[in-house]
């Protein structure tokens, strides 16, 4: 059953040292939070759910109680509760004090703040800059309701004048999209015509940072004794078991089981229903995992930075391990996600299943996509075969030759 309550982050001080009051959701074992603009000087003004020991003590607690109110009665109002996870059903319940026809900028200062929340500052920082972007090219704070699909061409004529390249362009598009999916996702806004419906993301341009086999055993191989390399060698290779997982979810998958799930952080808002991924974990992570598991399952490695200051340190060790072990490549975090699928093509896996170990969207055609069982017993062999060509690849030398060679006929 799920429980509101106001609440401080003792650990997590303004810079000013302020706290801000939040409201607690707490379901299904977990909390997350909804920040309120509701703040306090110290920790000691805060107690038992009231601001106590402050100048407007009185005020801010019942203007506190009658926002609790609200959320209360849109919890109430939830159906099927139990489908919900605690981020999801925060983000229900923080997009009801939206106006029911809220404009673009509500549901995206929404989105801000929960992001921030959730640590992903510079993320928020391009939802951010996209809406100042759409707000200056409407002149207004538009409805939800008004916007057509040609208002979104129009908007990205207008963000080819004010000078951006194709590939921010469709960075900003995409973000616009992301708004309206958020706002439809929770019942704020139903079209006719769809917004997107004939304007075309246009995709960004493949980074090529993927690793080639010796250089990512070079990585894998490392005799490192320095946290900082250990730490960042380790969530390297946690990333490359795990079928290319993005850091933000790995540092959130809960590891007490033989089997993870999670749905991207990245596509939860840009995509239509629930994609789940459900992954049986290999063996070479239960060793690693071993090393930084908590009780509750996910990993801790010792570090109070923030994700975003957390993955530039993360980064930055990577380099430097990579610089000292003659990787004569460019590393960052996410060619472990490249380099999986690139040696999973190679090794001739069907698209479908590395698109499914990757999150991504599977257009393939046939009712067996839709199996998430079936799916999973296939990442399974999927991943257990790649990590199997980086440890023997003797093992598939004569194959991935003999592929080249096809590859090289259909040109």
């Amino acid at each position: 059953m799920a429980t509101l309550k106001l609440a401080i982050l003792k650990n997590k001080p303004a810079l000013d040292g302020s706290y801000k009051i939040r409201v607690a959701v707490c379901h299904k074992k977990k909390t997350t939070y909804i920040m309120t603009r509701f703040k306090i000087e110290t920790a000691s003004q805060f107690k038992n759910g009231m601001i106590v020991k402050h100048s407007q003590a009185s005020s801010y607690n019942t203007k506190l109680r009658n926002l609790l109110n609200q959320y209360q009665e849109r919890l109430d109002e939830v159906k099927n509760i139990s489908l919900y996870d605690s981020r999801q059903l925060r983000d229900v319940l923080a997009t009801s004090t939206i106006n029911h026809s809220g404009t673009f900028h509500a549901v995206a200062d929404e989105y801000i703040a929960s992001l921030i929340e959730d640590g992903r500052e510079n993320y928020a920082k391009l939802i951010e800059r996209n809406a100042r972007y759409f707000k200056e090219y409407t002149k207004t704070d538009i409805m939800l309701a008004d916007i057509t699909p040609t208002i979104i061409e129009n908007y990205s004529r207008f963000l080819k004048k004010k000078g951006l390249n194709e590939t921010t362009v469709g960075m900003f598009m995409s973000r616009t999209r992301t708004i309206i999916n958020r706002a439809k996702k929770v019942g704020l806004v139903k079209y006719d015509i769809e917004p997107f419906s004939f304007y075309k993301i246009r995709q960004a341009s493949v980074r090529e940072v993927d690793l080639t086999l010796d250089n990512f055993n070079k990585i894998k191989n490392s005799l490192v004794k320095e946290k900082k390399f250990v730490v960042a060698k380790d969530l390297f290779l946690l990333s490359f078991y795990l079928g290319g997982i993005n850091m933000v979810d790995l540092l959130n998958l809960d590891f007490r089981h033989d089997q993870i799930s999670y749905e991207r952080t990245k596509s939860i808002n840009t995509v239509q229903g629930e994609r789940k991924i459900v992954l049986t974990v290999p063996e070479p992570v239960k060793a690693i995992v071993k090393k930084w598991r908590m009780s509750n399952g996910r990993l801790n490695f010792g570090y109070h930075f923030t994700y975003a200051n957390f993955y530039r340190y993360i980064t930055r060790s990577l380099n430097t391990l990579a610089d000292r072990e003659g990787v004569n490549q460019k590393v960052v975090f996410y060619s472990a996600r490249k380099t999986f699928a690139q040696f999973a093509s190679d090794l001739g896996i069907p698209d479908g299943v590395i698109n499914y170990c990757l999150g991504h969207s599977d257009k393939s055609k046939g009712v067996i996509r839709y199996y998430t069982k079936v799916r999973q017993k296939q990442a399974e062999i999927a991943i257990n075969r790649v990590i199997e060509y980086t440890e023997h690849p003797e093992l598939y030398k004569e194959f991935i030759e003999m592929r080249s060679d096809i590859m090289m006929l259909k040109v």
